[in-house]
């Protein structure tokens, strides 16, 4: 049962009881990169300043990416299927993949968090936790941010990395010739979504429903991936999956100036999706590209560089999928059995 006594403890009082307790241990540690760069942690969120602090050594290009979520607004946490903790998590996982999908190792989280005056401090503190957790799955620390009151639960924040200068990977830098790959099956996050918007999610079994409700509780930003990948060398350009597949190879096209074939029966297609897809009564590849926070990271490899890539990542227990090329022109297509056609599913947009 919840404590009561806590509903309306002030700004000051949530800082020391919830806060401090949370976070306390957020000011040590070290980061290294291949090429002997290091870094360290020297003001986090024990020593309670406005700012953050890192120090650095060696060759290294510091990145950071900024992500903001709707907090009340969140459509399934309305609807009772996400937690407090879950929105916590997923906003550092949002904000870390960022930094993942440049190459580079996550250094350090900012978070705000505006919340309602008459939030319960049991609830308040999820958010906080599940911020904590999400960055320690990827060794990052929360060194940080804001609170305060705002008239609904709004949730921000920015993630900064660390990488080696020659390693970093930009959208702009595919080129005709190479190899696409992404690193898991997408689509899951979107599928979930599109059964509680259709009032469809009792046509699928509820453990289904439950995986596919896990994108959205445990983003799991491929920070492995990114190191693998910034190593290779022959990897020149990747994004997340966030807006979706088809969104992210759009981007890609665009800001390379290159065009992109996938071949369909190459793509990883879950199980899950395809039980979705049946439900909704679409194709199952409208779910796979189409808009979903799943995550995953998509890149151009240079083809002499893939198969050690692909040895490396295997040796990790990391799946890694080629898709598709690169070619001069423009835009995206799909090849299924010798025909080529436009990319199925719809690209998420800022609205």
């Amino acid at each position: 049962m919840k404590n009561r006594n806590l509903h309306f403890t002030d700004e000051p009082t949530k800082i020391k009881e919830l806060v401090m307790p949370i976070f306390a241990s957020e000011s040590v540690l070290r980061f290294e990169l291949n090429n002997g760069a290091s870094g360290r942690v020297m003001i986090g969120v024990a020593e309670q300043d406005d700012c953050a602090a890192f120090e650095v050594s060696g060759g290294a290009m510091i990145v950071a990416g900024s992500d903001y979520i709707r907090g009340a607004k969140f459509r399934l946490y309305e609807a009772g299927l996400l937690t407090a903790y879950d929105i916590g998590w997923y906003l550092a996982g949002a904000n870390i993949s960022d930094i993942a999908a440049m190459g580079a190792v996550p250094i350090g989280m900012l978070s705000v968090v505006r919340y309602p005056k008459d939030i319960e401090d049991e609830e308040f503190g999820e958010i906080l936790r599940g911020i904590r957790d999400s960055c320690a799955a990827v060794d990052c620390l929360n060194v940080g941010g804001d609170i305060g009151t705002a008239d609904e639960l709004i949730l921000s924040g920015s993630a900064f990395g660390m990488v080696e200068p020659e390693a970093m990977l930009l959208r702009s830098g595919a080129h005709a010739g190479q190899v696409i790959c992404v690193t898991g099956a997408t689509g899951g996050a979107g599928a979930a979504m599109k059964l509680v918007a259709a009032g469809a999610r009792d046509r699928v079994a509820p453990e289904v429903f439950e995986r596919l409700l896990a994108g959205w509780r445990r983003v799991s930003p491929r920070v492995a991936h990114g190191r693998l990948l910034a190593a290779a060398r022959g990897a020149t350009a990747c994004i997340d999956t966030s807006d979706g597949l088809k969104a992210a190879l759009e981007t890609l096209a665009v800001q390379s100036q290159v065009g992109m074939v996938v071949d369909l029966e190459s793509v990883p297609l879950a199980e899950d999706v395809r039980a979705a897809a049946e439900a909704l009564e679409i194709d199952p590849w409208e779910l796979v590209f189409g808009d979903s926070v799943d995550f995953e990271l998509v890149a151009t490899v240079e083809p002499d560089s893939f198969s050690g890539l692909l040895r490396r990542c295997t040796a990790q227990g990391l799946p890694l999928w080629p898709i598709g090329h690169t070619e001069d022109g423009d835009g995206v297509d799909v090849v299924s059995g010798g025909e080529r056609s436009a990319t199925p599913g719809e690209s998420w947009r800022h609205r």
